[in-house]
């Protein structure tokens, strides 16, 4: 990547993160120039790049500034959940968000699913076409349990980007993430075990616990920073944890990146209490900046971490394939796939490993990630604009999630059902709580390129919620 797009991220990234505030001026061409080592000429593309997204505007003879109409919300406030394990609620919520048919009359923001109209998937697409063309038809056949060669060669080149080293050997490749973690819990945790995740938390790990008979134990999250460590540290003390499950890249739902130092905190943390770490990275790809964040994984040095990811949120859902990088555990996970799917489906494997390997992932990546960047700033503009005051929303660092926290005593379920017989749908903010908190929040997707048809989605629910919150005002 060019030496100005660097450092347009770095600048972008500190905007983003607060360090430079709406009206604050920007350091001097000439500053930057000499911090970074760069020419003149490589700071103003910087400087322009930065304009091009909104986040730098010129002032003549005064130089750099971020712009006063970047009206942003508050952040989330530090979740509070009960710091004891639970039995996980909400399948019902979650059920009826996953049984919703795709439908032109009916715009799909709750949904987890990236954009697949990119033309960079073009030569995925080839691949495929090919593949059922060939006379000795590979595709069709049974691969070995822990995935085609092919994919897990490519799978382990891409690992380097996040500090990790492993060979083809150490990975599974998995029907989707959800196979992945699903694998690596039942082969780390039996029933009556105890899991701390952070909180809220993915929904699919969560009912994936509550069907293997598992306790969640929801830690207090920070939407910029992750779990509080202060807290994990006493419930450890406190609680026979088994194992611990984050996603500290891009996290769905908040979009955080954890800084690096308390993943380092969280392994030795690890490490003392001798429990495995479940890490979910299937967003890690889509951060923002360049390059792309470390995985906790990538500073283990026992086996402890067992890393997940996938390519449904980087490619496209309907391929099915994810992976699992589960150190120690290996054998264990490999045995927990045979007895579930046994193989995973050949011939998406080997397409996949072909577009890797003739160059087309990281364009691919490079679009998607400028695309989920836009469309956060634009739906963040929305929810300004449209939703009740005070509302709050996260800052994602990458991926194309957003989640919206209103009045502590609003109903997002109530905010659905009103919002359905409207053509849109959103993902209530419960199922993402073992026990059912953040009834007063939701998570909105924003990987479709912004368009007036979004627009008017997004303003739906911030009316209904507005003309929701009125009503319940004068009931009370």
């Amino acid at each position: 990547m060019t030496l100005y797009i660097n450092l347009a991220e770095l600048l972008g990234a500190r905007i983003e993160q607060g360090l430079y505030r709406p009206g604050d001026r920007l350091p001097s061409v000439r500053a930057l120039s000499l911090e970074h080592g760069v020419s003149l000429s490589t700071v103003q593309q910087a400087y322009r790049l930065l304009e091009d997204n909104g986040l730098a505007a010129p002032r003549p003879k005064s130089g750099y500034f971020v712009p006063n109409n970047r009206s942003l919300p508050a952040l989330p406030d530090v979740s509070r959940p009960a710091q004891r394990p639970v039995d996980i609620s909400q399948w019902e919520q979650v059920i009826e968000l996953i049984r919703s048919v795709p439908s032109k009359d009916v715009v799909q923001l709750g949904r987890g699913m990236p954009d697949i109209d990119s033309p960079t998937l073009k030569p995925l697409l080839r691949s495929l076409a090919q593949l059922s063309r060939r006379q000795d038809m590979p595709g069709l056949y049974y691969d070995t349990i822990s995935g085609t060669q092919a994919l897990r060669e490519q799978i382990a080149r891409l690992m380097l980007d996040s500090g990790c080293t492993v060979s083809p050997a150490d990975l599974v490749v998995t029907t989707g993430c959800h196979e992945a973690l699903s694998s690596s819990i039942r082969a780390v945790c039996q029933p009556g075990d105890i899991v701390a995740v952070d909180s809220p938390s993915f929904h699919g790990a969560m009912q994936t616990l509550k069907g293997l008979g598992m306790k969640a134990l929801e830690i207090p999250t920070d939407p910029l920073t992750g779990i509080s460590l202060e807290a994990l540290e006493l419930a450890m003390e406190q609680w026979p944890i088994k194992l611990i499950q984050i996603t500290p890249n891009c996290n769905n739902p908040l979009g955080y990146i954890m800084p690096e130092a308390r993943k380092k905190a969280l392994l030795t943390l690890a490490q003392r209490f001798d429990v495995a770490i479940l890490e979910d990275d299937v967003y890690g790809d889509l951060a923002y900046t360049y390059p792309r964040p470390r995985t906790i994984k990538s500073f283990d040095e026992d086996g402890r971490v067992l890393l997940c990811s996938s390519f449904s949120k980087t490619l496209a859902p309907g391929l099915r394939i994810g992976w699992v990088a589960p150190g120690r555990y290996l054998e264990r996970v490999l045995h927990m796939k045979y007895i579930s799917t046994g193989c995973t489906a050949t011939q998406p494997q080997l397409a996949i490993a072909d577009f890797i390997e003739g160059g087309h992932y990281q364009p691919h990546l490079r679009r998607m990630r400028s695309q989920y960047q836009r469309g956060r700033d634009q739906m963040s503009d929305w929810v300004t604009r449209y939703f009740p005051p005070g509302t709050r929303a996260s800052r994602p660092q990458g991926g194309f999630m957003l989640w919206v926290e209103l009045p502590e005593s609003f109903d997002t379920l109530r905010l659905n059902r009103a919002l359905l017989g409207q053509g849109v749908q959103i993902a209530v903010g419960s199922i993402f709580s073992a026990s059912g908190k953040y009834r007063n929040c939701l998570r909105m997707n924003f990987a479709a390129r912004p368009s007036a048809e979004i627009e008017a989605a997004v303003r739906k629910v911030g009316e209904t919620a507005i003309r929701l919150l009125a009503q319940e005002h004068s009931n009370g």
